[in-house]
């Protein structure tokens, strides 16, 4: 599928034009894709439990987007976060280790691969119900514009989170009360099983954010330079302006919905067809034809990630189980708490 990329503002500051930028980007990709297949695996071995959502081929949307975050901007994702929360900045042994339930983990081992925190990152899910995120996004855009502060918030769902009202009444109180907030689309063209052409009247979803007078953009989802380009303006835009934006990647996810999911539903010539187009791989020739990374560089660097990877299970493995006596603990408000 050939996406007609929306045109973007040159003349805004290209933060992309140094090698140093590029290999940090690379680097995170090729972080996430080998964190993933690790998923994959220990969830094959019964190490990982309950749901499990992977970002395998997505990865150039999400490095794109939240690396035009700052560390003290919000982030609320959805239930294929893995690579959102370690874009974000969290250590990847401590979402391994929430994905084995482990006490080390993000969110003490009581979330999952769905459920993942971070309040030092600021990094707020993690959700399982389809858009639930997006009026809790408005919440915290809301608490920044009482609070006459600079943060930004993004908020990330997939594309069929945009035919439920969450997101029409979220883009609508965004507009209507000057949000500083980038909503960003992760459409990789299906819904769980269902392809967005049965789903949704509208197929380009930038096109809906014309309803609200908000600034709507569609990007390649597969080109992380792309996509990191235009989040810039739109994050610029929600930050100095209180603007918000509605962003739509076009990307794709090389696996089924979930780990359970047999993959029935599209051909295995459209994912090799998308696989051509594969982010990391697209970098890692943009770089070499340009004298910024070699064979030997990509090598290197590969052994690196996937030795952190193999960090982060031998961490969670050996991190305890959460105590049973703690069962309740963020249940219920203590006693006498304010």
């Amino acid at each position: 599928m050939k996406v007609e990329q929306r045109p973007t503002d040159r003349k805004a500051k290209d933060a992309l034009a140094d090698k140093d930028s590029l290999l940090k980007l690379y680097r995170e990709m090729l972080l996430i894709r080998r964190f993933e297949e690790k998923t994959a695996e220990m969830y094959q071995a019964a190490k990982i439990g309950g749901f499990c959502h992977l970002n395998i081929g997505e990865e150039a949307t999400i490095v794109g987007t939240i690396s035009a975050l700052r560390k003290d901007d919000y982030c609320y994702s959805t239930y294929r976060e893995h690579g959102h929360a370690i874009a974000k900045g969290i250590e990847p042994k401590a979402v391994m280790a929430e994905l084995f339930g482990k006490e080390t983990g993000t969110s003490k081992g009581r979330g999952g691969s769905m459920h993942l925190f971070s309040q030092e990152h600021r990094f707020y899910g993690g959700y399982a119900i389809v858009g639930q995120a997006l009026p809790i996004a408005c919440g915290s855009a809301y608490a920044i514009r009482y609070q006459d502060t600079d943060e930004v918030v993004m908020s990330v769902f997939g594309d069929g989170a945009t035919n439920i009202g969450a997101f029409h009444e979220s883009l609508n109180v965004a507009k209507l009360w000057h949000l500083p907030i980038v909503f960003v689309c992760v459409n990789n063209l299906y819904g769980m099983g269902t392809a967005v052409n049965r789903a949704s009247a509208v197929t380009e979803i930038w096109k809906k954010a014309c309803a609200y007078d908000m600034t709507g953009e569609r990007v390649d989802g597969m080109d992380v330079l792309a996509v990191r380009r235009i989040t810039d303006q739109l994050v610029a835009q929600a930050r100095e302006r209180h603007e918000p934006s509605l962003l739509e990647c076009v990307t794709y996810r090389y696996r089924g919905h979930s780990m359970s999911d047999p993959d029935t539903y599209r051909g295995k010539d459209e994912v090799k067809e998308w696989q051509g187009r594969d982010p990391i791989l697209s970098l890692g020739d943009h770089m070499k034809r340009d004298k910024m990374l070699s064979d030997q560089d990509i090598e290197r660097i590969d052994e690196e990630v996937t030795g952190q990877v193999e960090e982060a299970v031998k961490f969670a493995e050996d991190s305890p189980d959460p105590d049973p006596k703690e069962l309740f603990r963020d249940v219920y408000a203590e006693e006498g708490a304010a």
